[in-house]
Parts: structure tokens; C-alpha cells; sequence
């Protein structure tokens, strides 16, 4: 029986080229990312016209549909099982001219596709391969947190104290063995088998390495966390590939788990876990420093830069820094400084409304999308409202400046904020939260951050933001004059406004 989830998949895919142009299917919190072999297949303005599309994003190693939270998380599977039932697509044969021209278009969707990977950037996509790495484990982070959070309001509270030690045990579980997740994750992201990585991963957070010593020190279990889980994995994966070569194939079975096992082991023990260490106390020290001796400058500028890293799809490569932290200090002092960019995005947003209030179509994403917004989903009002008109865009990122150096001052005062696990931000973030100073101190903060947002990013839009456009709704043709916008004109700008 059809739903709205296998709905939309099957709507979606003849609009990006059909089975035969998807090669690589994932997702993360928000959107629909796919592995294309050309994306100049991809119908976009069918794909905007969809209703349950918020936005889309061509970044050069993937193309990523904007969903929103959820959806995205159902659409995923419905869509990942039309390309597994789709027939294959015939391969060209003959010699007639037609024959010609399709052997012909192959090669080129081929090489259009090589020269698309060519100009992808080694260091952006190996950003993105990590944040696959760490996105499927969102979900876990977020539910352990918000059982943490509320295990912590019970223990302050006083009350059901005999039910306090199974919500820390169910909050603190998957913790204690994130490393194994992402060593298998690790695995399966860059090519190897998934579970010897979880296996060479094992290796950090198991309770007898307490019992080996390198160079005069002894280890600890866990020492090095998700990093020297990720580093293990990513050297067990290398390690096998080169087995695999190597080894005859009658051997291959028993021969290549066990090097790969045993060589990334000893080498995790002996000094991935020692330098991994190192790395992830420096993380924390650096974090703790930053916010406390430079708050006010480090959250403007970490607030302002922020909506351009979702844009381009390049904030999940924050999360292992973010694991790191948590796992170190129990919570991460950066994502409420960076959900600040949320709260300019939504005070830029109402400056729209109001301002363009004839403008009926923008008025109605901006209803439609602002709900999200305010719970921390920013893609619908960025590729719904500010981002199209352009110069909103950027008093948005100012609004996001404000709100981060507002927690950031605070932060040089000592009040630390920060939040038990990643994921949500604007108001869900609350249930998150966590600090040196009490729920209630760090939960005022965080507040008065996001009032400052809203604030100056929508004082920002409505005096500074909407310069050129006019107050005329769709029929009158908004003027351009946005100063570096990425539409072209009034009909491109029209055609944003009603299909997201």
C-alpha cells in the first residue's frame, strides 16, 4: 500500500535522472544525500515543486535533498527499495545510430561525472566521508542525552531516587561503547568490512588494556575516545584492502580478519591510543580556552560562520569535536554557541513577514517554514526565504554573531553552557542543556542568547536587510538590487519563493 513516504521517493526519483544516475544513497538529520552519475540529470525545478522538498544543495561530491527531520528518516528506506526492485537498465547495443548516441551519452555522463569529482576538493570530501561517519549515530546521542538531562533534573530534585541508577545505566551505556559504533561506521564509510572495524575499535574502550604498559605508562580504557576509535578503524580498513591483494584467495577467509585484527590492535595500543589522547585533551583544553579567555569574540565570530557551514552542508564534519567534548566533559560548550546562527535565521525571517507584508507566497513558506526554525531545523528558512532574497542571508549570519557573543560573554564570566548531546538546537535544545552553574543559570543564557538572535537579526533584516525589494507582492515583480543575491531576477526569485 502506497504512503506519503514511498510517495514522494518514487516522485523523487525520475527527477534526478532515474535508478540508473543514483549511485550512492544516504542521509543525515535533514536531508536525502545522493551519489549521482551526472547531476546535470537532476530536473530541479520538478524537485522544488515537490511539497515535501525544502531545498536543495549541489555541493560537488553530493547531491543533497532537504527533507526535514523526520520525513527524511522515512523516505531514506522508501526510496533505497525502488532502487532495489528497479530492472536494470539494458546496456546499448547494435550498431545503428541510435546504438551510437546512447554509447555515446554513457561516456559522457561519465566523464562529466569524473571531471564533478576532480573539482571536489580531497579535504572536503574527506569532511564529508567523516560527518557519515558520526550522522547515523545522531539519533542514539540524542536520546541518551535527553535521559541524562532528565536523570540530572531527578537527582537535583531529590526525588525517584531509586529509579536515578537505571536512567544513568541507560543514558551511559551506549557512551561507554560509542567507539565500537564508530570504528564499525568508520569501516563501512571508507570501504572496509564493518564489523573489523567495530573489532579494532573494541580494543580502546576494553577494560584490560589497563593492564599494558607503553613507554613506563599505563593505559586507560577508553583513552583516545571516538578519535583513536576512528584512527583504528580507518588503519584496520587500509590494513585489509592491503590483505585482500596480497593474500591467495583460498587463505583470504582466515588470513586477512586475523592480520587486520592483529596488526591495527597492536598498533591502536601501542600508539594510536597514546596520540588520540593527546589530541582529544587538547580538543577539550582548547575549547575550555577559547570560550573562557576570548567568549564574547569567539562566540560573534563561530556564530556568524555558522549558517554558511550548513549551507554548503559542511557542519556535520563538527560532530566528532562535538563527541569528543561530551565524552570528555559531558557536554559540548560549541553547539549553543552555534545554534545562535538558528535564532538570527528566525529573527531575520520575521523581519521578512513583516516587512513584505503584501508578499502572500513568501509570507506563506515563511509561516510554513518558521515552526522548524524555531526548533532548530534551519534548512526551510534558508533555502526558503533568506538565502533566495540574499541580503537577508547575511544579516542572519549577524543575528547568529550577536547571539554567540552573548553565551560567549558569559563564558568569560565562568557560566559555561553547554548541551549533553548533538542534534537539535533553538528551543529543543533545552531539555540538552547543561553547565557549571546550575539548570537554571545556564538554561537564562541560553535564553537571553536566543532572544538576542531573534533580536538583532531581525532589527538587522528590517533596516538593512530588504534594501531594493520592493513591498509589492508576486504580481508586482520584486526588484533586484540584493547586491550578490543567487537568483537572477524577479522570475527566478519567483520561482524559489512558491516551490519550497
Amino acid at each position: 500500500m502506497s504512503t506519503p513516504d514511498s510517495t514522494t521517493a518514487a516522485a523523487i526519483l525520475p527527477l534526478v535522472g532515474g535508478p540508473a544516475n543514483v549511485l550512492t544513497v544516504a542521509h543525515c538529520m535533514t536531508r536525502l544525500r545522493l551519489g549521482l552519475r551526472d547531476p546535470g540529470l537532476v530536473d530541479e525545478r520538478g524537485l522544488r515543486a515537490l511539497p515535501a522538498v525544502l531545498g536543495l544543495v549541489a555541493d560537488g561530491g553530493s547531491y543533497q535533498i532537504v527533507l526535514g527531520p523526520g520525513t527524511v528518516a522515512r523516505v531514506t528506506p522508501a526510496f533505497e527499495t525502488l532502487l532495489a526492485n528497479a530492472p536494470a537498465p539494458p546496456a546499448p547495443h547494435g550498431t545503428g545510430p541510435a546504438a551510437t548516441a546512447d554509447r555515446l551519452a554513457l561516456r559522457g555522463a561519465e566523464l562529466k561525472a569524473a571531471r564533478a569529482r576532480r573539482n571536489a576538493t580531497p579535504l572536503k570530501l574527506f569532511l564529508r566521508r567523516i560527518a557519515d561517519v558520526f550522522v547515523p549515530l545522531i539519533p542514539a546521542l540524542i536520546g541518551c542525552g535527553v535521559i541524562a538531562g532528565l536523570n540530572g533534573l531527578l537527582v537535583n530534585l531529590g526525588v525517584l531516587s531509586g529509579l536515578t541508577p537505571a536512567l544513568t545505566a541507560i543514558a551511559a551505556g551506549f557512551m561507554a561503547l560509542i567507539a565500537v559504533f564508530v570504528g564499525h561506521n568508520t569501516a563501512k564509510v571508507f570501504g572496509g568490512t564493518p564489523v573489523l572495524g567495530g573489532a579494532v575499535a573494541a580494543v580502546v574502550v576494553y577494560a584490560g588494556v589497563a593492564k599494558v604498559t607503553v613507554l613506563g605508562v599505563t593505559l586507560a580504557p577508553g583513552q583516545g575516545g571516538v578519535l583513536g576509535a576512528l584512527a583504528a578503524a580507518l588503519l584496520g580498513t587500509y590494513v585489509e584492502k592491503w590483505c585482500r591483494r596480497w593474500v591467495p584467495p583460498a587463505l583470504d577467509v582466515l588470513v586477512t580478519p586475523t592480520l587486520t585484527v592483529l596488526l591495527t590492535g597492536l598498533v591502536t595500543l601501542y600508539a594510536l591510543m597514546y596520540a588520540a589522547g593527546e589530541l582529544s585533551a587538547a580538543i577539550g583544553t582548547a575549547a575550555a580556552w577559547l570560550l573562557s579567555a576570548t567568549g564574547a569574540l569567539a562566540g560573534l565570530v563561530l556564530g556568524a560562520l555558522f549558517l554558511p557551514l550548513v549551507m554548503l552542508g559542511l557542519h556535520q564534519a563538527l560532530v566528532p569535536i562535538h563527541t569528543t567534548l561530551i565524552e570528555q566533559q559531558g557536554y559540548t560548550v560549541l553547539l549553543p554557541v552555534l545554534a545562535m546562527a538558528g535564532a538570527g535565521q528566525v529573527g531575520a525571517a520575521l523581519a521578512v513577514y513583516v516587512r513584505l507584508r503584501h508578499d502572500t507566497s513568501l509570507r506563506t513558506t515563511i509561516r510554513s517554514a518558521l515552526p522548524a526554525g524555531l526548533l532548530g531545523v534551519g534548512e526551510p528558512l534558508i533555502y526558503g526565504v533568506s538565502l533566495p532574497l540574499g541580503r537577508p542571508f547575511v544579516t542572519a549570519c549577524a543575528g547568529g554573531a550577536a547571539g554567540g557573543a552573548f553565551i560567549g560573554f558569559f563564558s568569560m564570566l565562568g557560566d559555561h553552557v553547554g548541551s549533553t548531546a548533538i542534534g537539535p538546537s533553538g528551543l529543543a535544545l533545552f531539555p540538552l542543556l547543561s553547565g557549571d552553574r546550575g539548570l537554571a543559570v545556564t538554561a537564562a543564557i541560553y535564553a537571553g542568547g536566543l532572544l538576542t538572535g531573534y533580536a538583532v537579526g531581525f532589527a538587522a533584516t528590517y533596516f538593512f536587510g530588504l534594501g531594493g525589494i520592493r513591498d509589492s507582492g508576486l504580481d508586482g515583480g520584486a526588484d533586484g538590487g540584493l547586491g550578490g543575491g543567487p537568483l537572477d531576477g524577479p522570475e527566478d526569485r519567483r520561482a524559489e519563493r512558491t516551490a519550497v
